[in-house]
């Protein structure tokens, strides 16, 4: 028996005979919650507001064709008014509406400008408008699918404004819920659009010639169904309406609700009170997250009042702090820089709210903003609760999630509908108008011939008398003729109209593009993810509509004949019998006839798609409540944000009191704030308004003066809304954490984990230097996307990717990030160039290459990160905006790098990075500096081989080609195998024990014929006696070798290496808190003003002094400095570096950036 329902219902009584003692259950079937359809159905009371409440959630095309809203007389355009960063707002509806206005407007821009270029510019193709227009021509409609969603036309198209083949599974070309909108190929966007959203992309159907695709049209009055008729389609490739389509419907019905939070939201009161759950019983067991979890203290503690003081736990104070927040503010927010521990607070929160729940409280709802981050945060909570459902989205997570996901659930969950449910009497009705539909629109069949009279009677285009006159004479031209008797019958239109009837030729030819394809979109991931979300496997027809085509087709017409008028068709049409009809004027009549009898269809075909389409609603309504029988056992539901714009409805129903949102600050306000559910009581926004902020379409929305990228958790910080912050990092080295110190200043410390060279090693080849700028002034260009690629940049770090794999660094364990999409496909397509090159070194996987905006969240051992700018302009793009800065320079383990024109950045215009490259250049007070430490800036990257105790300086890609292809140094290696002799090979780092050796062997063989022949590595055998053996290797053979050490090398005195910051800090922390830090005076806002005299000199980039600790041997191979082989010392003077410069002994070389490159 199901537990759950016994819990619920509770046992039923016993029936109990005198023969023998049975139990009965009774178990009651699954109750119906109204309040899923009371959801979608219309307000009965009036709801007073703007013309925005009345607006459909698909645009209508007089929306799209009007390319200048706020200059537009309709009454449905209300003036957008900017969002508020800081201050209250007026009312619930002047928040609300903003909100809506701002969103749908970002949403819709890029295709309403789309529309207004086509409109403008015809004939463009894609290159035309720079290829961030999607254009395809000769667009027929080909067939109908009654799927479960609605109505969807199937249309084939052509590329010839694309010019290029289309690789359809790498592509975010018509992505699944994407937006396009279609015109008469004859109108252009002049007066009539007609918009859609793709239905599905099945690549079966993509790779056909012409390929096909499924639209969903947004208003049935505006559905056709005449194949003839060519269109042209357009889409806008950077933008995706479905994921904002289910955000805007959900801001409108909250007009109609109740308001909870409101007062900090909208009114932006400060204080907070504690959930009302909460003050009626106020006692925790906070056991589950505490260490001494023994300890009946901690059992029944009073949280509004006796918080325990420093307990024991695995969370630092922080830490504890933000989980008191969380667990005693109807609205907690709570900040957490990079690595510190985010997602733990999140997991531990719900882990003590979940063991004080009751059995029939509502499910937690848990949302983010990426799919990666709902199934990391779920993935923790299968540690400790079995009951959770993960809604919406195609997880990667197999193990774990996808078990997990509604569909899977349903799949083990008894099928019983409730009592009263839409979903079978929507389904039925479905399928009886899908029937209707098949028979109405049977006259286009494709193997149907010339239309059939009968029909055209019924459709009162032809009277009785014609209609029996056309039959009578068809039968006596076929006695006369002798011809086929039946099919006259059968289609008398065929003998009327004669040599002016034929067929219709294809619509279109077979296109040939030869070889050209087009380029990779290595950001569709993005867009699929997204697709992912809102066409989940719950909707059921994810990837192909599951229902039969209806095909429909135009096989046959008339020769058009010049000169006969509309006039003269409809007076011919006054004869009754249509014998008398001039031959001449016969085939026009038919076209009229034909036109006509599809427009009559159309009217047909479109009153039943709008009923088809009302009855998919109440189908979807019927779903939802078998869907909430499942969810409202769950104990935890998880979800994208998108997915709760998308499932509100179904979400609703279920009354959840506690919602927890992570991500919440590169989330837009609006899908945050329809998470407001009625029910809510308690609402916990986790995420960091210092990195990345939430993504607008139009760039013109982000900042002043629209403000769209403040998201709701950055506006409660900016109103002094109560929030904690996290403070101990735990991912970066403190090498690396202290280039944050300009975003965070002392906000972070470093944990004891990151200060602990086992758990954070050195980076294998790089001789403790750990974090490096590599700065250059390689010129930056753009791509055929207009997007910025720095080539030299890309080949350089190419040669780095190569070098710390050939040094033991595992792919895996390596992300290259850059600002620009056009530099990632650069290196990406470096490196599928070296997998199929003889010398593929990614053969047990590859790194990760993504632009910095898809990072969030994530992070590596190793972060090489390609700033790419590089000009005379002074103009910086992405990298001039903090908040992806911080993202960028926080994902690093272990080991950080960055290549770019620091130059460039070096301005008093870039705070952020002028603070970040005075860190990096050790541009601070002498007396505060570790002297063992060096800078760690250079136009020379330093790589270091610990055979030959050897420092080298790369100053260009073609540098790397110097170095051994084993990944050492230029040197030969002068080791000694394990068999004695000398190791033939460039350096290389690791053992000889996987060497085979082919010097020829001089061993004595065991049966006397002399001595082996073969290669030394080889088993030794004998040619005379063919016996042989592996042999041990002796001694017995001389190789004058220098001594060897234990590990087969050869043995040598080195001097002490540099001591990395690990020691540093470990040995250190006074001294080394200090060194990290830059001074006060440039710290952002500092309110302390220093006197002329005390005051820091200009930053100026003469003054960035650079050197290395050389404690060995240095090498500068054979680069390019950027302004030729002159390089400054930083006594002054200049000095010639040959091309192939060794230094030995323990001095340092230090070198001014030259005035000259100045960027």
């Amino acid at each position: 028996m199901n537990e759950n329902l016994v819990e619920r219902f509770g046992r039923a009584r016993q029936a109990v005979r005198p023969e023998r003692e049975t139990a009965q259950v009774w178990i009651l079937p699954p109750t119906l919650n109204h309040r899923i359809r009371q959801y979608f159905q219309p307000s009965t009371v009036p709801i007073h507001g703007g013309a925005w409440l009345s607006r459909p959630a698909v645009p209508s095309s007089e929306e799209i064709l009007d390319t200048d809203t706020a200059s537009s007389n309709s009454a449905d355009i209300v003036e957008i008014v900017p969002n508020k960063p800081q201050g209250a707002w007026e009312s619930k509806e002047a928040y609300l509406s903003t909100q809506y206005e701002l969103l749908r407007e970002d949403a819709l821009q890029p295709l309403r400008l789309a529309v207004a270029r086509m409109r403008i510019t015809p004939e463009g193709n894609e290159e035309t408008f720079s290829g961030t227009i999607g254009i395809y021509d000769k667009v027929h409609i080909c067939g109908v699918t009654c799927a479960n969603r609605g109505i969807a036309l199937r249309v084939t198209f052509s590329l010839g404004r694309v010019g290029k083949k289309i690789r359809w599974d790498q592509s975010k070309r018509l992505i699944s819920g994407g937006l396009v909108v279609l015109t008469p190929k004859a109108d252009m966007f002049q007066k009539r659009a007609i918009v859609a959203t793709v239905a599905a992309r099945p690549l079966e159907l993509l790779d056909l010639d012409p390929p096909e695709i499924d639209l969903y049209i947004a208003r049935p009055e505006d559905m056709e169904i005449d194949p003839a008729v060519e269109w042209v389609m357009v889409e806008d490739r950077g933008g995706f309406y479905e994921a904002d389509k289910h955000t805007l419907v959900a801001l409108q019905r909250m007009m109609r609700e109740s308001f909870p939070l409101a007062e900090h939201l909208v009114f932006a009161q400060p204080k907070i009170a504690a959930p009302t759950y909460v003050v009626d019983k106020p006692k925790r067991d906070l056991s589950s997250v505490m260490r001494n979890n023994e300890d009946a203290a901690l059992e029944d503690v009073d949280i509004l009042r006796h918080w325990p003081a420093q307990p024991s736990s695995d969370m630092d104070v922080s830490q504890l702090a933000a989980l008191r927040r969380i667990l005693t503010k109807r609205l907690a927010v709570i900040q957490g820089p990079p690595g510190t521990g985010k997602t733990y607070v999140s997991e531990q929160a719900i882990r003590i709210m979940l063991a004080n729940g009751k059995p029939n409280d509502p499910p937690i709802i848990i949302a983010c903003q990426t799919n990666h981050a709902v199934d990391q945060l779920l993935r923790k909570v299968a540690e400790f609760e079995k009951d959770f459902v993960r809604l919406g989205g195609r997880s990667k997570d197999k193990e774990v999630i996808k078990k997990r996901t509604l569909y899977e659930v349903k799949m083990l969950t008894s099928n019983e509908r409730p009592a009263g449910s839409l979903l079978g009497g929507a389904r039925k009705r479905m399928q009886d108008l899908e029937k209707e539909i098949k028979v109405l629109l049977s006259p286009l069949k494709p193997e149907k011939n010339p239309l059939d009279f009968a029909m055209l009677k019924d459709f009162g285009l032809l009277t009785l008398k014609q209609a029996d006159s056309l039959a009578a004479g068809a039968s006596r031209w076929v006695q006369d003729k002798c011809s086929n008797l039946k099919e006259a019958k059968s289609s008398p239109f065929n003998v009327w109209l004669g040599k002016v009837f034929v067929s219709v030729p294809p619509k279109q030819q077979s296109e040939e593009f030869g070889f050209d394809f087009e380029e990779q979109d290595l950001a569709f991931e993005n867009l699929k993810e997204l697709e992912a979300e809102t066409m989940a496997k719950d909707d059921e027809d994810f990837e192909t509509l599951r229902a039969d085509l209806i095909s429909i087709a135009d096989n046959f017409t008339c020769r058009k004949v010049i000169g006969i008028t509309e006039a003269k068709v409809q007076d011919a049409l006054r004869q009754e019998d249509m014998w008398k009809i001039p031959e001449v004027i016969r085939g026009e009549v038919y076209r009229h006839l034909q036109s006509e009898a599809k427009r009559h269809i159309r009217i047909g075909f479109r009153e039943k798609a709008r009923i088809f389409n009302e009855q998919a609603t109440k189908r979807q309504i019927g779903q939802w409540e078998h869907d909430e029988i499942v969810l409202k056992q769950q104990k935890v539901i998880g979800m994208t944000t998108t997915g709760f714009s998308k499932y509100r409805g179904l979400l609703a129903a279920l009354q959840p009191k506690v919602v927890l949102i992570e991500e919440a600050a590169e989330t837009l306000e609006a899908p945050v704030t329809v998470a407001c559910l009625p029910s809510l009581e308690h609402l916990i926004l986790v995420g960091d308004h210092k990195q990345l902020r939430p993504h607008c379409h139009v760039k013109a929305h982000e900042d002043e003066p629209f403000f769209l990228n403040v998201s709701l958790f950055e506006r409660l910080v900016n109103n002094n809304v109560e929030y904690n912050t996290l403070a101990k990092q735990r991912r970066m080295i403190p090498e690396i954490r202290r280039i944050l110190f300009p975003i965070y200043g002392e906000l972070i410390q470093d944990h004891a984990s990151v200060r602990d060279p086992e758990r954070r090693p050195d980076v294998p080849g790089m001789g403790g230097v750990n974090s490096f700028f590599f700065t250059h002034q390689w010129p930056e260009q753009r791509d055929d996307q207009m997007s910025s690629v720095n080539p030299d940049e890309a080949e350089m770090i190419m040669g780095f990717l190569e070098y710390l794999m050939v040094n033991g660094v595992q792919a895996q364990d390596i992300t290259i990030l850059t600002f620009y999409n056009g530099q990632r496909k650069r290196i990406l397509s470096l490196v599928r160039d070296n997998q199929r090159s003889e010398r593929n070194i990614f053969r047990d996987g590859l790194p990760t290459i993504v632009t910095v905006d898809s990072y969030q969240g994530e992070e590596n051992k190793i972060v090489i990160l390609s700033l790419v700018r590089s000009n005379d302009h002074g103009k910086i793009g992405f990298l001039s905006i903090d908040n992806r800065v911080c993202v960028a320079l926080s994902r690093a383990q272990c080991g950080f790098y960055i290549f770019g024109n620091a130059m460039l950045l070096y301005n008093e215009k870039y705070k952020t990075w002028l603070d970040v490259i005075n860190i990096m250049a050790g541009k601070k007070r002498k007396s505060e500096r570790p002297k063992h430490e060096p800078s760690r800036l250079n136009d020379r990257l330093p790589i270091w081989c610990k055979e030959h105790n050897r420092q080298s300086l790369i100053g260009e890609a073609a540098d790397w080609q110097t170095l051994s292809s084993s990944g050492g140094c230029d040197l030969k290696c002068d080791g000694t195998l394990a068999c004695g002799h000398e190791c033939v090979l460039n350096c290389h780092p690791y053992d000889h024990d996987a060497i085979t050796c082919h010097q020829a062997c001089s061993r004595k063989l065991p049966c006397g014929h002399g001595t082996c022949e073969g290669d030394c590595g080889m088993i030794c055998s004998c040619k005379i006696c063919n016996k042989g053996r592996v042999l041990g290797r002796t001694t017995d053979v001389s190789h004058e070798n220098q001594p060897v050490g234990d590990d087969g090398r050869l043995s040598r005195t080195t001097s002490e290496t540099s001591s990395s910051w690990h020691s540093f800090a470990v040995e250190e922390p006074g001294r080394y808190a200090t060194a990290a830090a830059v001074p006060p005076s440039s710290r952002r806002g500092s309110p302390q003003k220093q006197s002329p005299a005390k005051s820091e000199p200009k930053a100026t980039k003469e003054d960035l002094l650079v050197d290395f600790a050389n404690d060995g041997t240095s090498q500068v191979l054979g680069g390019r400095s950027v302004s030729g082989s002159t390089v400054k010392s930083a006594v002054g003077g200049g000095s010639k570096v040959p091309a192939m410069q060794v230094k030995s002994g323990h001095s340092s070389e230090k070198s001014l950036l030259d005035e000259e490159r100045d960027g």
